[in-house]
């Protein structure tokens, strides 16, 4: 009895002694595969803006429908600074392209203008000045695209390009000329106009700055030069209330624009998640 209570134990030591051992040789199961997170997006779709700033602003000439005979020679003229009040919306395509549309709200700009004329009259010439004065808004609307080129310590310069349509409005318009020679006297006259608006194609140049505040926000200070078309005033009346029911004409408007804007991007950086596994 007690020999085979022996070979019971012996038996069972053995057959531990044989799972050790064949534990012992089974592989261990390696860790879970290790995926690292995908880099931070540099871009990332579609963002609002909005813009401020300050017009520095031309014209090239001034015409009127009937001086024909009328030499100017001396013509100056120049428009006050004026606000800028911009919106928009766009998207960023990728790290080096984005495109936005823009509405621009640009306030009254006070008009001088003043020139010394020579003009003929029965054949005799005839020498005086006018001294102008009007006030000028508008209103644009542009279609831009843009290119980044590259960042460097969160700061990405671009340069951009932008074509649309401007409603551009001449107000209060006045012109008090002096006409006649020494020896016939000064002649006083005045005129003036109603107001009037014109729309234009309209066409802009970009470039500026931008820093990246955040993953969400991005502050641009840009710069642009702007064409603004022609602006025209009402028909133009005497102090005697005569009118030939024609205006004057200021050709080719064109600014320069000096503005602070803000980028907000509306599509977040995703959060990370693991890739899908997916079995079979």
């Amino acid at each position: 009895m007690r020999s085979v209570k022996f070979l019971m134990a012996a038996g069972a030591a053995s057959l531990l002694l044989s799972s050790a051992a064949l534990a012992a040789d089974m592989p261990i199961a390696p860790p879970p595969a290790y995926y690292p997170p995908p880099p931070p997006q540099e871009f990332g779709g579609w963002y609002l803006r909005g813009d401020v700033g300050f017009s520095n602003q031309r014209v090239r000439t001034r015409d009127f429908y009937n001086y024909p005979t009328l030499l100017s020679l001396n013509q100056t003229s120049s428009f006050d600074t004026a606000g800028i009040f911009g919106v928009g919306v766009g998207y960023q395509f990728n790290n080096w392209f984005r495109a936005d549309v823009t509405g621009q709200y640009r306030g009254n700009s006070n008009f001088h203008g003043l020139d010394l004329t020579s003009y003929t009259d029965t054949g005799t010439v005839q020498r005086g000045s006018d001294t102008y004065s009007a006030s000028k808004s508008e209103w644009v609307a542009l279609a831009n695209v843009y290119a980044d080129l590259g960042t460097w310590w969160c700061v990405t310069p671009f340069i951009g390009a932008g074509v649309g349509a401007s409603r551009v409005t001449i107000s209060n318009f006045t012109d008090i000329g002096v006409n006649g020679t020494a020896a016939f006297g000064a002649v006083p006259g005045l005129a003036s106009a109603t107001s009037a608006s014109k729309w234009n194609l309209a066409w802009a140049l970009h470039t500026g700055l931008a820093y990246k505040v955040s993953p969400n926000m991005t502050v641009e200070l840009g710069y642009s030069y702007l064409n603004l078309g022609d602006g025209v005033t009402g028909p133009l009346v005497t102090k005697d209330g005569f009118t030939t029911n024609h205006a004057m004409t200021f050709k080719d408007i064109t600014s320069h624009d000096l503005k602070l804007g803000v980028r907000w991007n509306l599509e977040s950086p995703p959060a990370y998640a693991p890739p899908l596994m997916r079995k079979g």
